[in-house]
């Protein structure tokens, strides 16, 4: 399976977005990707705006748009986005799309920190989500959830062989550090591969180090279940492009039974 992580920056208005984000998962199919995998807060970058202002619906612009794309294309896309939540709040959004495919994961571990409070604006969600890509099961996790080993293990108990960690994850001292650590961690936790694409910070590897806002510090990661990491991103946009066995999941968890 080839599968393709897209690192770019989001801006504040959801059309330009797409439009960029749309060129970016036209390269990854380009190199063969059939699972294309985009950062958290595709639609609108976090901080550019009232995230409910420009929030969509699965019928919306933004996931129809990706999904006129995705059947173009013969791929899957998981890129997130912001839906509307009953009490105001937004929705924080895995979009999953494809021929025959059109659904979302929302976000249940939301970013509240010492110095952020994401459930201020975002309504976490309750349900897990796994969906189906050439025969494996894909599970689906965002940014914050990274730190919760459980959520990895239950997808994992479900059949997954692989998780697609939309991102845009907050920048500081050691944060990068961070990111890497627990992504390769979380694979050897649910004997899964990781598929974590972050958003490239707008201010380069000096905002990545030096702003603690979820505005993403790059280095998207492909990992395998036994912790290596295939591929790395840097600080700026790219398109990375990875090849996998899902089947080295099982392998793996029947080595190390530890679920």
């Amino acid at each position: 399976m080839r599968i393709g992580l897209v690192q770019f920056t989001a801006s504040e208005r959801v059309a330009d977005n797409l439009a960029a984000l749309s060129e970016h998962i036209r390269d990854a199919a380009n190199k063969g990707a059939t699972l294309i995998v985009c950062p958290e807060a595709s639609s609108q970058a976090f901080e550019s705006g009232p995230l409910h202002k420009q929030a969509e619906d699965l019928d919306g612009a933004f996931a129809t748009g990706l999904r006129t794309l995705a059947e173009e294309l013969g791929v899957t896309i998981v890129a997130g986005m912001f839906r509307p939540a009953s009490d105001g709040r937004v929705r924080n959004t895995a979009l999953i799309t494809g021929p025959e495919l059109h659904e979302g994961y929302d976000k249940i571990h939301t970013f509240d920190t010492a110095n952020y409070r994401e459930s201020d604006n975002v309504e976490p969600g309750t349900e897990l989500v796994t969906f189906t890509h050439e025969g494996a099961t894909v599970g689906a996790a965002i940014c914050f959830d990274i730190r919760f080993p459980d959520h990895f293990q239950q997808l994992a108990r479900r059949g997954a062989e692989i998780v697609v960690v939309p991102t845009s994850w907050a920048g500081g001292e050691n944060k990068v550090e961070e990111w890497i650590a627990l992504s390769r961690a979380r694979a050897l936790d649910a004997g899964v591969f990781i598929i974590a694409p972050d958003q490239a910070n707008p201010e380069g590897s000096t905002g990545a180090r030096n702003n603690s806002d979820p505005l993403g510090v790059g280095h998207s990661l492909a990992v395998a279940p036994n912790g290596t990491v295939l591929a790395q991103g840097g600080f700026d946009e790219e398109v990375i492009v990875v090849d996998i066995d899902p089947a080295e999941a099982r392998r793996r968890r029947a080595a190390v039974p530890i679920l």
